[in-house]
């Protein structure tokens, strides 16, 4: 019988489609994002600093290692993990060993995830700006990768990836991509393996950031809420084979980003809804089916897991797609 469910799950034609959540399962209530703000952290003696930060970064991990067993049992194969699971670990002011005291921590994290084989990444917020004009927004940036790779690295997800917008469009966009590549290629080789660019949904578009990732040789995501907010009237089918093959060489299947604007007034279009539009997105697969590529899709929603088990609801209804797990399906 395990024989048979796993021929299912390794062959058989069509595109296979992963669905993936970010960071908060809402249904079982918990984060592994607390924190302190370094205002509070300063008024503290030195004492009462290191034990909050020890209390702080064990529960954080702690609460990641039921996250990642929920997302086991319920046959999640695709998360994004936090970016505040270290609090306060690129303040400069502060000095605290957020690694190797934790190590068990960290292998008991990766044994599960690779017991599992789940996809993880994560997806630095909107202070990693790599090409800003600004020099100490730079350091911050590389403070930034380098706390994200190491995190990864302890708990042995080599394949990790980090997700970057291309940051800041400050003078001409241009002299802007100019400093993104430049910058990018005076980062460790460890850290450059690590990332992957995201289209954004004002300044770079699909066609500038696959135009740096062909260039740089590093994949892309591919983010269709993004795309429909920033485009010149260009059909995105013409460019899924060009940015599915940028992943050509990972081992990695592609990842693509998906969400439903909040509304579709101009100043709504940007933000995200608590849900997924079911119909939007089987339009959006019959669109990645003209490629007919296996693909991994994040689930960008507020209503987080919730919002992931509604659309796999909504496709079962609306398809006759064939699930091969709970979040798993063949087109």
């Amino acid at each position: 019988m395990f024989l048979y469910f796993y021929l299912i799950l390794t062959t058989g034609d069509g595109m296979k489609v992963r669905l993936g959540y970010v960071a908060i399962p809402l249904t079982l209530h918990l984060t592994c994002s607390k924190t302190i703000t370094y205002t509070n952290f300063v008024q503290l003696s030195k004492s009462a600093q290191t034990k909050k930060l020890d209390e702080l970064v064990r529960t954080n991990l702690e609460s990641l290692k039921k996250i990642l067993a929920y997302n086991e049992k319920n046959q999640i194969h695709f998360y994004r993990l936090t970016s505040h699971l270290l609090p306060l670990s690129t303040h400069t002011k502060v000095s605290f060993s957020y690694y190797v005291p934790y190590r068990i921590f960290y292998q008991k994290i990766g044994t599960l995830i690779k017991k599992t084989k789940m996809r993880l990444d994560m997806h630095p917020d909107q202070f990693a700006v790599l090409n800003s004009e600004r020099k100490e927004v730079v350091e911050e940036t590389k403070r930034i990768l380098k706390s994200h790779h190491r995190i990864l690295s302890m708990m042995g997800v080599n394949d990790g990836k980090l997700i970057l917008h291309v940051g800041s469009g400050q003078g001409e966009k241009e002299e802007a991509i100019k400093r993104f590549i430049r910058e990018f290629q005076k980062l460790p080789k460890a850290i450059q393996k690590r990332i992957v660019l995201e289209n954004d949904d004002k300044i770079f578009s699909v066609l500038d950031v696959l135009s740096i990732c062909q260039t740089l040789k590093i994949p892309m995501v591919l983010d269709y809420h993004h795309f429909l907010c920033n485009n010149k009237g260009e059909k995105i089918e013409n460019y899924l084979m060009d940015i599915f093959n940028t992943w050509n060489g990972t081992g990695l299947t592609p990842k693509v980003h998906f969400s439903t604007p909040k509304n579709h007034t101009k100043k709504e279009m940007r933000s995200h809804s608590e849900y997924i539009d079911g119909s939007a997105f089987i339009q959006f697969i019959d669109l990645l089916k003209k490629i007919d590529q296996d693909v991994d899709i994040m689930i960008e929603a507020k209503g987080k897991d919730r919002a992931l088990f509604d659309l796999i609801r909504q496709v079962k209804y609306l398809t006759s797609y064939r699930f091969l797990d709970e979040t798993t399906f063949v087109v």
